[in-house]
């Protein structure tokens, strides 16, 4: 034992002495139009294995040089690949600094191989720059094998579908935004409810997305998957967009530069961004929808080695809704199907952010990202789920609001360093979050004026606080290993306000959670890429169900196991595959008598993903996604244990035209398949295929585009549930589909000046 040690010693050495005579390349990628540092950019050596990564300054450092003449490739999605010779001198360190120009996509020059640990990374960065979001729904969509479906008017967030989940509003995806949360934990409305309509959809820059539980930076809710999305850290001019479209849809976006071409040069950049929106829909009853946006960031460095950021915005949305409507209502003739039983339903909320990062690089080389945030909410949503179930004379109408606070706070530690001469990259995190919630209601009303009573209500603090360490160990050139340890801790705050026996009422709980995850890549060429990922994750239980004694469950844990591939057979085409498994402890299921959300068992899902980008000529670009799942739960005997609502086959697909002038377009097409509505399949959710299209030319200065949703005017039910109710005049309730239809032919004209 000691001879092999005194061996393993001496080759280590040995090795060093290797790596000391060869040379070593430093330097930065920028974007030469913006001037602001490329994160994620490839810089690679041909005919070797050597590649690294640009981080958030655009450095990269290419170590263990053979001397002499080499060939660099440095690439970055979106722009022109630069091809570079440098001669390379033992023993020395040459710096090397790279400006890239915009240019069109080309797969030719895309490899599947990237040093990032997120299996998905190449196929989120082609999604992004091909398929640009349109509306506040694409900005979801863009994931593939999700769906979403709207049943509440369109200010309420969408109810989200992924990997066998019927996620309902974000119970099981962690959703980001630069950073910010937007599940929010213990909703009125419900666990992890995500409203992603404080977004312009023109300021997103990227989106970030993987799924299972295998990512230490990704927490609460990140079950199914997660999906972070960044803002513009910079604009390249003004523009004016105003669009308009049936159902008196109106909708305006200016984005202005502030601190021009000068300071850009001194990478100073600073833009606001404003959208208004109104549309009454294409429901009988108009929906008096508005929305207003206002979004600022500034980006700047802050002497050579710091990059300061900061961003605020506000919202805020109204809206009438006519909610979902039973099947046997419109079979009978009482409604036609977008009429509305209770057409006093609707809502309004609000948010502000408050945003600042500062990203430093310590004298020893590594890399400090600080982050603190803070977010003022309101919520406030009429719902009538079941119409006259429980009170015939005034109906079941429910109000469900709230007030919150969220302050937040991270710090994440990276730095590359060596083991056993393996090149090793460490990443530690710490996080705060703390939300402060007033005023969480649930009353029965009437007409959204006359408060009949409250059958809930209290302040709700919950405090969650995480650190992580993260180890990314390069084995060889063609293998990476990482693992990580993730622990979360807990603090639930719940104070009932109704005082019903005059008493004081206050419930605490604090829990722990410690979430393993590993992922293995092995990079057999730059066109095949093999990994396989395992781990553990959770979703949160609302603090009302976590306090209360004998609590089960309060942190269930999610068990996932991924096997993947991504490969380029030819240079114009990517696909990728992969089957996984995800059991979860608990979930949360809907019950629509009460319209919330409420404890089960244990369940499996197991399924296979599918994807294919490929580049039919210079400005043509397909892509194809279909996906499989078998959900059951475990607890349940055979027959009785379909999971109600959850995708069993999902496919998208499309075209995309992209040229830099001239026409462009796309032609998309959704398809969900019928699925169970109950536990026994006796109701069937009914499916869907959708065509949607849009159209428009590029001139120098000005952009005309037309959108077409529901090409082909296809009757469809955007949101289905299996709900017990009773009409005016029924003498028994009836448990039935109930539904909000989708909606029908839709156009919209936009016209945009770049200024």
């Amino acid at each position: 034992m000691k001879n092999l040690l005194l061996v393993s010693v001496i080759m280590c050495f040995c090795t060093s002495l290797c790596f000391g005579h060869n040379g070593s390349i430093k330097g930065k990628v920028y974007s030469k139009d913006k001037n602001t540092p490329l994160q994620g950019a490839t810089v690679a050596v041909a005919n070797t294995d050597k590649g690294a990564t640009t981080d958030a300054f655009g450095i990269y450092s290419l170590t263990g040089l053979p001397f002499g003449k080499q060939t660099l490739y440095i690439s970055y999605l979106g722009y022109r690949t630069l091809t570079q010779t440098v001669d390379i001198k033992e023993g020395e360190t040459l710096q090397l600094n790279i400006l890239l120009e915009p240019g069109l996509v080309d797969l030719s020059e895309v490899t599947v191989n990237s040093q990032k640990q997120e299996a998905l990374g190449t196929i989120s960065a082609l999604d992004v720059n091909l398929r640009p979001v349109q509306s506040s729904q694409e900005v979801l969509r863009v994931i593939p094998g999700l769906f979403i479906g709207q049943h509440a008017g369109g200010g309420k967030a969408e109810q989200i579908f992924l990997r066998g989940f019927d996620i309902d509003h974000g119970t099981d995806i962690r959703l980001t935004v630069d950073g910010m949360p937007v599940n929010m934990v213990s909703h009125a409305h419900g666990q992890g409810y995500s409203d992603l309509h404080f977004i312009i959809p023109e300021t997103i820059e990227g989106v970030e997305y993987g799924k299972g539980p295998y990512q230490a930076d990704q927490g609460n809710f990140a079950t199914a998957g997660y999906a972070s999305f960044s803002t513009r850290r910079s604009i390249s001019n003004s523009s004016l967009k105003l669009e308009g479209g049936l159902y008196d849809t109106y909708r305006a976006v200016g984005m202005f530069d502030l601190l021009g071409e000068a300071a850009r040069q001194k990478q100073q950049h600073a833009y606001v961004a404003t959208e208004y929106m109104y549309t009454n829909g294409y429901f009988n009853s108009p929906q008096n929808f508005n929305r207003l946006n206002l979004f600022g960031r500034y980006q700047g460095m802050v002497g050579q080695d710091k990059i300061l950021s900061l961003s605020l915005s506000t919202f805020r949305s109204k809206w009438d809704a006519s909610g979902q409507i039973p099947l046997r209502a419109v079979e009978s003739g009482l409604i036609d199907r977008f009429g509305s039983i209770d057409d006093t339903e609707g809502g309004a909320t609000s948010r502000q952010n408050a945003n600042l990062t500062l990203t430093s690089i310590l004298p020893n080389g590594a890399t400090l990202d600080n982050q603190i945030y803070l977010v003022n909410y309101d919520f406030e949503l009429y719902s009538n789920f079941t119409f006259f179930l429980n009170d015939p004379i005034n109906g079941d109408q429910i109000r469900q609001r709230e007030s919150r606070n969220i302050y937040g706070q991270s710090s994440t530690y990276t730095q590359e360093g060596s083991l056993f001469n393996k090149r090793i990259t460490s990443e530690a995190g710490v996080e705060m979050r703390y939300d402060v919630v007033q005023g969480s209601e649930l009353s029965r009303t009437k007409g959204r004026s006359i408060t009949l009573s409250e059958a809930k209500k209290g302040d709700i603090d919950e405090l969650n606080l995480a650190a992580y360490l993260s180890e990314t160990l390069e084995l060889d050139p063609k293998l990476r290993l990482n693992a990580a340890l993730r622990l979360d801790q807990f603090m639930f705050d719940y104070q009932s306000l109704l005082n019903i026996d005059s008493t004081y009422s206050r419930q605490v709980n604090t829990e722990y959670k410690v979430s393993p995850k590993v992922n293995l890549f092995y990079n057999h060429s730059p066109a095949l890429q093999f990994y396989a990922s395992a781990g553990t994750g959770f979703h949160s239980n609302d603090t009302r169900v976590s306090v209360q004694a004998g609590a089960l469950q309060v942190l269930p844990t999610a068990y996932g196991a991924d096997l993947g591939v991504n490969y380029k057979p030819i240079p114009s085409l990517i696909l990728h595959a992969a089957i996984w498994r995800l059991d979860l402890d608990q979930e949360l299921v809907y019950v629509g008598d009460e319209g919330i959300v409420e404890p089960s068992g244990k369940t499996r899902r197991y399924g296979l993903d599918l994807s294919g980008r490929c580049q039919l000529a210079t400005y043509l670009f397909a892509d194809a996604d279909a996906n499989f799942t078998k959900p059951r739960a475990k607890e349940e005997p055979e027959g009785n244990d379909y999971i109600p609502l959850v995708p069993l086959v999902t496919g998208t697909g499309g075209l995309t035209l992209r040229p830099e002038v001239g026409l462009f377009g796309s032609f998309r097409v959704r398809y969900l398949q019928s699925r169970p509505a109950n536990q026994d399949y006796s109701l069937t959710a009914r499916g869907y295929t959708l065509l949607d299209a849009l159209v428009g030319y590029t001139f120098k200065r000005i952009e005309l585009k037309l959108s077409a949703e529901n090409l082909l005017n296809t009757k469809w039910e955007e949101a289905q549930f299996d709900t017990e109710s009773r009409l005016r005049g029924e003498t028994a309730p009836v448990s039935e589909i109930h539904f909000t239809p989708g909606s029908p032919t839709n156009y919209r004209l936009a016209l945009i000046f770049h200024l």
